[in-house]
């Protein structure tokens, strides 16, 4: 089995096969700096066999107008939504729907974009996992050499669309080499190396 980067321990692909009817995925923007990752989201759920909705706030329209040159779209978890929905007192579409999600036992991942983190951020973020809610940062895994800004999301959009047994073909594996050729990653550096 493949282990999916945040999975429980005894996740299999096959749990996402027990849903029935069509694969769905909401995709939620909230008001966080970041708006970029729920774009770039959707367009790398465009080509997959998956039906997709948006949900966005008020305040992430306005940080996507400030941040891209895109029009409305969903990524990022800002501290004020993940606390909407950790609490079950929601206020905006996109904290309801996360709400509703929570209730139904179905896969909720938060992509929390903020830092430094206190305490209640923290105890926030443990209430919502011990309610079912995946936590992923967006967190650049270097491991991976990205050339660019854009494949930097790339990777970790597509390591949170695995949570979901959804494959993009742009995650780059630990141990894999990025361009036929490279060696594989080394989890130390060889003796002697720069």
């Amino acid at each position: 089995m493949n282990r999916r980067y945040g999975a429980p321990p005894d996740f299999t692909e096959a749990d996402l096969a027990e849903e029935p009817g069509p694969r769905r995925l909401i995709v939620g923007i909230s008001g966080a700096s970041g708006v970029i990752y729920g774009v770039r989201l959707l367009e790398l759920l465009r080509p997959l066999p998956i039906e997709t909705h948006l949900v966005i706030s008020r305040a992430a329209e306005v940080a996507l107008a400030a941040e891209t040159d895109l029009k409305p779209a969903v990524a990022p978890c800002s501290i004020r939504s993940m606390a909407e929905i950790a609490s079950g007192v929601t206020t905006t579409l996109l904290s309801r729907a996360a709400d509703v999600v929570l209730k139904e036992r179905r896969r909720l991942v938060l992509m929390v974009r903020e830092t430094p983190l206190h305490t209640g951020h923290l105890r926030t973020m443990t209430a919502l996992s011990e309610m079912g809610a995946v936590i992923a940062p967006p967190v650049p895994a270097f491991y991976a050499k990205p050339q660019s800004l854009a494949e930097m999301i790339d990777q970790t959009l597509g390591r949170v669309l695995d949570l979901f047994g959804l494959e993009t073909g742009r995650v780059r594996r630990w141990g894999e080499a990025a361009i036929a050729g490279t060696p594989p990653l080394r989890s130390k550096p060889r003796r002697g190396a720069d």
